[in-house]
């Protein structure tokens, strides 16, 4: 069986989509489709159902996908025994508070697809790194600035609140409004403003510094947070989100990097991946 069929095949079903797994593999859709069409034709089975937004996985697909991540992970194990093994390239990479562990998550997976070699530590925006995941507004002078994401803010309220109801909220809804206030906040920052132009004043309910924290009071009902509009959040059943009709709450997050570049090859890769991201974010 071929190995680089099956290979397209995880992507494919890692990736729900034959356009993101043929990014994924840096080869056309037309390959993915035709490496697709061919263990269907070898298996006699149909692996994949095509949707709106993508593919869904057959029966036959969720139990073909366990035995080909066995059999390319086998395939990989031997040609590493024969390959000698790369220096490890160490990266230090800074990061803000509340970045969004999910799509971190699968956004430093594919930085170490890419890059294999690399040893990445993980540290506070505000300490020493060759790299920094960070909002905008805190460029520090000398840096360069690459976006990756633009996060829209919303106010996200305990399930069964009045303002539920409503399909958006206004400035005003949120006077003495039960709120979880959570600093450092650049986009709270912008609506506190907003609100004291207006003479509106919510009512603290908690004073944190951690997303996680916010979302879990809003859904215990302590009361109202703004917080990211991530897919993330939207998941959630244990909270409501309505957006502003009268004020747009966004904030750009991007890697920021020193002026004059070390030479590390690990930034190239860093950059192109958030180049990637901002052009298209649903991928």
């Amino acid at each position: 069986m071929d190995l680089r069929a099956l290979r397209y095949f995880e992507a494919v079903y890692e990736k729900r989509s034959i356009s993101a797994a043929a990014r994924a593999c840096y080869v056309a859709q037309p390959s993915i489709s035709a490496a697709i069409q061919q263990l269907e034709s070898t298996l006699e089975t149909q692996l994949f159902v095509r949707h709106a937004k993508g593919v869904l996985p057959t029966e036959a697909g969720e139990r073909l996908y366990p035995l080909a991540r066995k059999l390319t992970g086998e395939a990989r194990a031997i040609r590493a025994l024969f390959v000698d093994k790369p220096t490890a390239e160490p990266f230090r990479l800074g990061l803000m508070r509340s970045p969004g562990v999910e799509r971190l998550s699968l956004w430093l997976k594919e930085l170490t697809t890419r890059q294999p070699q690399l040893e990445l530590t993980l540290v506070n925006a505000e300490e020493p790194c060759d790299a920094r995941i960070i909002d905008a507004g805190e460029l520090a002078d000398g840096e360069l600035f690459q976006p990756l994401w633009l996060d829209r803010y919303q106010l996200a309220l305990p399930v069964g609140h009045p303002l539920s109801l409503r399909e958006g909220v206004s400035i005003t809804d949120l006077a003495e409004l039960p709120f979880i206030n959570r600093q450092p906040c650049h986009a709270l920052a912008r609506l506190r403003e907003a609100m004291d132009r207006r003479g509106v004043r919510f009512l603290p309910r908690a004073n944190i510094r951690t997303l996680e924290y916010a979302l879990g009071l809003v859904a215990a009902g302590v009361g109202a947070a703004l917080v990211p509009d991530w897919e993330s959040t939207r998941a959630r059943n244990d909270l409501q989100l309505r957006a502003f009709d009268d004020i747009e709450l966004e904030r750009q997050v991007g890697l920021a990097y020193a002026g004059q570049q070390t030479g590390s090859p690990v930034l190239p890769v860093l950059l192109q991946l958030c180049r990637e991201q901002w052009q298209n974010p649903t991928a």
